[in-house]
């Protein structure tokens, strides 16, 4: 199973970037999450075209924040998926999501809000940021994350995007 994921749009409206992302990059994705801070309801409605799964984040107006739910938990490909912004600083941010999931970690969990891209183990939970789908100020790239899910294998890569 291929699982496209970004985070941290940061858009007012849909652009070029986001329908390249959506319609190029995740064309064979069997599923497509957005970890929060997608920022007006005209993006959130064409992530919803997409069949986007969604959460909101810290930048996201009264009214996306609304419509989607702050955590998600949800079975894919076998495995179980928890999906979160993230909030604070960066510095241990990890640390903070999992004590949010407490005993109940699902087998990987999906975040954002840092725009610094990650995959690997944090006591012992898998954790994949798929850093900033727009401009990031902290690394300058732009990036989105395909989560591959395989029986018991599971990677999560970064893919840069071009300016």
């Amino acid at each position: 199973m291929k699982i496209g994921v970004l985070s941290d749009t940061h858009l007012r409206s849909p652009n070029a970037r986001l329908e390249h992302i959506l319609t190029v990059i995740f064309a064979d994705a069997d599923v497509i999450l957005h970890a929060g801070d997608i920022v007006t309801r005209k993006v959130l409605e064409r992530l919803e075209e997409s069949n986007v799964l969604a959460v909101c984040g810290n930048m996201d107006d009264y009214e996306v924040a609304g419509l989607l739910p702050q955590v998600r938990v949800f079975k894919a490909g076998g495995k179980q998926i928890g999906l979160i912004h993230g909030w604070g600083r960066k510095e241990a941010l990890a640390q903070r999501i999992l004590e949010r999931f407490g005993d109940r970690r699902p087998d990987v969990i999906v975040y954002g809000h840092s725009h610094v891209p990650f995959w690997g183990k944090v006591d012992g939970t898998y954790m994949f940021n798929p850093g900033s789908a727009s401009h990031n100020p902290y690394s300058g790239s732009v990036t989105v994350g395909l989560l591959e899910i395989d029986g018991d294998f599971m990677e999560g890569r970064i893919i840069p995007i071009e300016s």
